[in-house]
């Protein structure tokens, strides 16, 4: 078992997590009561996105380990927001919004819905980013007069999923974002995060890491959140897989890097 483990540890360290599952696999066929093993077996299979099978291994870890049922809880959330964030993706459903919808939002929701036709997401998503509002401050102290998603199905908005639920928000509707360290394979596919937005309110979210079709890539690296691949999806347009990137006025960001973003406050 220990060699399993050893090995299946050292195939993380590789960027080759289906290897690593393989290896665990065997390492808790012969320790099933061990629940540190099966921990790790649910976070593989989230970076596999293998989100039934994480699920009912996060049901056992909570028969196994009482206390380990706010993870279950946690978790349990995050795999449920994953499958509606790829209909969302699919252009089959709407993402929530935080309040009514601004109008450029609105069309940047429809421009998804309408990937069928390339030149028509395109007029729309070009019609919601000239009408969005610029944001700016600061991140990790270094400012910067507007941020945006880099991938052109994003721009303005953050992905995030709140109470168990997947939300778009605009990033002119926060005044501050503090992400905490990635300190296990979880925070590479999910980081937790306290938004507060610019009314005052504050939430604890988990924001996707990953782009969505991420766990369906064959590059261990693009699994794991160590690169991002850019595919074309019209003139200028992009969509990501691997890690997510914000880029501002000032350059990229790679989302594991970035801690802090504060925003500035329109004057009253």
């Amino acid at each position: 078992m220990t060699d399993s483990l050893a090995a299946a540890e050292a195939a993380v360290r590789s960027a080759d997590p289906k290897a690593a599952l393989a290896l665990l696999t065997a390492a808790v066929k012969a320790q099933p009561s061990k629940p540190a093993l099966r921990i790790f077996m649910v976070q593989l299979l989230c970076v596999l996105g293998q989100w039934e099978r994480a699920h009912t291994q996060l049901n056992v870890v909570a028969e196994l380990q009482p206390d380990a049922a706010p993870m279950r809880e946690m978790v349990g959330h995050a795999l449920r927001c994953e499958k509606i964030r790829a209909s969302v993706f699919a252009g089959k459903r709407s993402p929530m919004v935080f309040g009514q919808p601004d109008e450029w939002l609105a069309l940047l929701i429809e421009s998804l819905l309408s990937q069928g036709d390339a030149a028509q997401s395109a007029s729309l998503a070009e019609r919601a980013f000239d009408a969005a509002p610029a944001s700016s401050g600061k991140l990790d102290g270094a400012p910067f007069e507007w941020i945006a998603d880099a991938d052109s199905r994003l721009g303005p908005v953050l992905e995030a999923m709140v109470n168990g639920r997947y939300y778009w928000v605009p990033f002119a509707r926060l005044s501050r974002v503090a992400l905490e360290p990635a300190v296990d394979l979880r925070d590479r596919v999910w980081i937790p995060a306290t938004l507060t937005f610019a009314n005052g309110g504050e939430s604890i979210a988990m924001l996707p890491v990953r782009y969505p079709g991420s766990e369906a890539s064959e590059d261990g690296q693009v699994l794991v959140s160590a690169r991002t691949e850019w595919r074309e999806i019209g003139p200028e347009r992009f969509a990501g897989l691997g890690q997510r990137v914000l880029v501002t006025d000032s350059g990229e960001h790679d989302l594991l890097g970035v801690h802090l973003i504060e925003f500035n406050q329109p004057a009253a």
